[in-house]
């Protein structure tokens, strides 16, 4: 009997079990096409998992040679790496067909479109599919409650138990894992994830593949993108709705009739994806249309919701897909380089509902994200609501809203601008004014103390005069104070009006840089004329 293999089968399903088992018969040649080695080997280069998968099943097909069990042939004209990495789409495996074609042998493939041009050409062949299991799967290292697990060459197996925010990393055993067990086990991943459904090879780059199987998101690396070989497995650990998250009365509102622009915000592991998840189920299930851009495409979401992934590496060219099905609602899952954010605006001026996923140490730092990659003066028409996810919770809400006015902390009404102000949702408490000062963006945080401290420009001045020297130097300006008010809080005056309250430093002395609010502030009043005073607070 005669076979041709595929790269498929070689670089993921494999067929040397099944030969030494004696499946296909006795008396048995394997036809390997000089075009498969080529892809092999060029896959190899290029640190993929798939080549070198391939070059361990050619070590074990020529192992079987040697013990009499089979016969390998090596076919064909041998194309170089080059035109292996140039040749369209389909070439490859029509060279492969044409090599059964000529020994009239049958081919072997786990590729389903392969499968079918054979078929369509009279050409013998057997579609491959999973049979049977390995004697260890990614999925039989978690524990009930694992958030992840990571198998690293030469490391004992570990994992992260627990929820997020609150987890532990324990030890699975106490023995090294082998560069064979990950070898192995990276093969197991990777013919399931061409053979099941909802498995996915999401990423296979030089060094590093990632691969969605089913709910495991598993990032396979090796060198040179690591120092050794690491296998690493995430998944979700519950799947919840909005109710879990006990949203208020008002938020609920909020993401039904006025929320269009929504920003999940958090750092690596609150539970951001979650959160997407049961945002797009609630979507889902107030009759709107739901769709998802991700990649990996790993949002446990209901079989109505469509996950979109990028299209040719590329989600601007999924957006112009995504324009023509008509959503209503997308989760953009994640928001990390400059294009993402632009597609994210984008489809947001289309009219098409958005929710973004982006990783943030604060609420605030997920609207900087955006300053310099879109203009200033849309980022409210892009954004309105930001939710930040903390410890699998919801921690803090904020809101969005253009106007035009004088900052806070400023007193002339000749300094008016646009100001986007970001409030608290809940307590609609003024958090932040964002606005252009000169030729920079500047967010200003509003404390209580700084708006209490705006109120009594209203009142008369408080406090006694203390003696200050200003001066100007070539990065700063300094407000020297006698050494006895080191780490006082000062109030500022431009002649009887309140400027701001700062905090002296140790020396007595208040350092500000020109380029800042409070360092720009007191420059213009010095350049109107006015003299500073300082008064105890």
């Amino acid at each position: 009997m005669r076979y041709v293999v595929d790269t498929s089968v070689l670089a993921g399903s494999g067929i040397s079990k099944e030969l030494k088992a004696g499946k296909f018969g006795e008396d048995v040649e394997i036809i390997i096409p000089q075009v498969v080695l080529a892809e092999i080997e060029y896959q190899a280069n290029m640190a993929k998992t798939t080549g070198f998968h391939g070059l361990e099943e050619l070590r074990r097909l020529r192992q079987l040679e040697r013990e009499g069990k089979i016969r390998v042939l090596i076919v064909g004209e041998r194309p170089t790496l080059q035109q292996v990495r140039l040749a369209p789409g389909g070439e490859l495996d029509n060279l492969v067909r044409r090599e059964a074609e000529k020994y009239s042998a049958t081919l072997l493939t786990s590729d389903h479109v392969q499968a079918a041009m054979c078929e369509a050409e009279g050409i013998n062949v057997i579609l491959l599919k999973e049979e049977g299991k390995e004697s260890r799967r990614i999925q039989d290292y978690f524990l009930e409650d694992s958030l992840s697990v990571h198998l690293k060459e030469d490391v004992p197996p570990m994992t992260k138990r627990g929820t997020p925010g609150s987890w532990k990393l324990e030890r699975l055993s106490d023995k090294p894992v082998t560069r064979r067990e990950l070898e192995e086990l990276a093969s197991q991943i990777i013919k399931e994830a061409r053979s099941a459904p909802r498995c996915f090879i999401e990423i296979d780059e030089e060094g590093a593949t990632v691969v969605q199987l089913r709910e495991y998101r598993i990032a396979i690396t090796r060198p040179p993108f690591s120092e050794r070989m690491e296998i690493t497995a995430v998944r979700p650990l519950l799947k919840v709705t909005l109710d879990d998250y006990a949203p208020s009365e008002k938020l609920r509102r909020r993401l039904i009739e006025e929320a269009e622009g929504v920003l999940i915000a958090g750092r690596p592991g609150a539970g951001k994806s979650t959160f997407a998840s049961a945002l797009a189920e609630f979507y889902q299930k107030q009759g709107k249309i739901v769709k998802t851009l991700e990649k990996p495409r790993d949002l446990q979401v209901n079989p109505e919701i469509t996950q979109y992934t990028a299209l040719r590496g590329d989600m601007e060219r999924t957006a112009d897909v995504l324009l023509l099905v008509r959503p209503d609602y997308c989760i953009y899952d994640e928001l990390r380089k400059t294009k993402d954010f632009q597609v994210f605006a984008d489809l947001r001026f289309a009219g098409v509902g958005l929710v973004g996923v982006v990783h943030a140490s604060r609420p605030i730092d997920a609207i900087q994200r955006f300053i310099g990659r879109v203009e200033l003066g849309l980022i409210c028409r892009i954004i309105d609501t930001v939710i930040f996810i903390e410890d699998g919770r919801v921690g803090q809400v904020l809101s969005l809203n253009m106007t035009v006015k004088v900052p806070t902390g400023m007193t002339e009404a000749d300094l008016a601008r646009p100001v986007i102000e970001v409030r608290d949702f809940e307590t609609g408490e003024l958090q932040y004014e964002i606005y252009t000062f000169g030729e920079q963006t500047v967010v200003v945080p509003i404390s209580p103390r700084f708006a209490r401290g705006v109120k009594r420009r209203k009142r008369e001045v408080r406090g006694a005069e203390v003696p200050v020297e200003v001066e100007e130097r070539k990065k700063h300006v300094v407000l020297t104070l006698p050494e006895k008010f080191a780490g006082a809080s000062i109030d500022v005056y431009a002649d009887e009006r309140y400027l701001f309250t700062l905090k002296a430093d140790g020396a007595g002395k208040i350092k500000l840089r020109k380029n800042t609010t409070y360092g720009e502030a007191i420059l213009n009043e010095i350049e109107k004329g006015k003299r500073i005073t300082c008064r105890s607070a």
